[in-house]
């Protein structure tokens, strides 16, 4: 390898990636993976990036309850801001592209990781600040209609996306300044 400094920032940059591709294929696609589970005894909803339980997918989804707060053009227009997370995974595997150019190659892989990481760090944080405002109004809501309401993992797999790539961006700008020359073999 020829610089071992920029592989915890790869390592960062690779745990991010996974868990927001794991975000980005929640329900519909994945009914393990949701943002939001609300029941009321005779049916259960899970709300993901593109969609939720029972509908097809596609960016920006109408809510099924249609009273209060949840009727909102608002709400449904926060579900569009959902697609910050495929942006996002697409963001810190190209970090981790870099990453492994930087690992095995040359500084400038890293420079690369660097700067694309810290943009998957400010998608990802504003993505995570969304989920947080849209999910926190359609509990709110659905536990007055009495309804029960939980959050689900995709939200705490954003924020753990979150801690990686902010990990990722610090160890890999610490590696830009590690040694990347290549040892000299002696030939006699």
């Amino acid at each position: 390898m020829a610089a071992s400094s920029a592989l915890p920032g790869f390592f960062f940059c690779f745990a991010a990636t996974v868990l927001l591709v794991l975000v980005s294929v929640s329900v519909p696609t994945w009914n393990t993976v949701y943002f939001l589970r609300a029941s009321n005894g005779r049916s259960d909803l899970r709300f993901g990036v593109f969609g939720y339980t029972g509908t097809q997918v596609h960016i920006g989804y109408r809510l099924p309850i249609t009273t209060g707060e949840l009727a909102s053009s608002s709400i449904h227009n926060l579900t569009y801001t959902l697609i910050l997370h495929p942006v996002a995974a697409g963001l810190s595997g190209l970090a981790l592209l870099f990453g492994l150019c930087g690992a095995g190659y040359h500084r400038s892989g890293t420079v690369l990781m660097t700067l694309s990481s810290s943009l998957a760090v400010l998608i990802t944080l504003v993505a995570f600040v969304l989920d947080m405002v849209l999910f926190s109004i359609v509990r709110h809501e659905f536990r007055k209609l009495g309804w029960s309401s939980q959050y689900g993992n995709a939200i705490w797999m954003t924020l753990g996306a979150l801690v990686a790539l902010a990990l990722g961006f610090c160890t890999s700008a610490c590696g830009i300044f590690g040694s990347y020359r290549r040892r000299r073999q002696n030939t006699y």
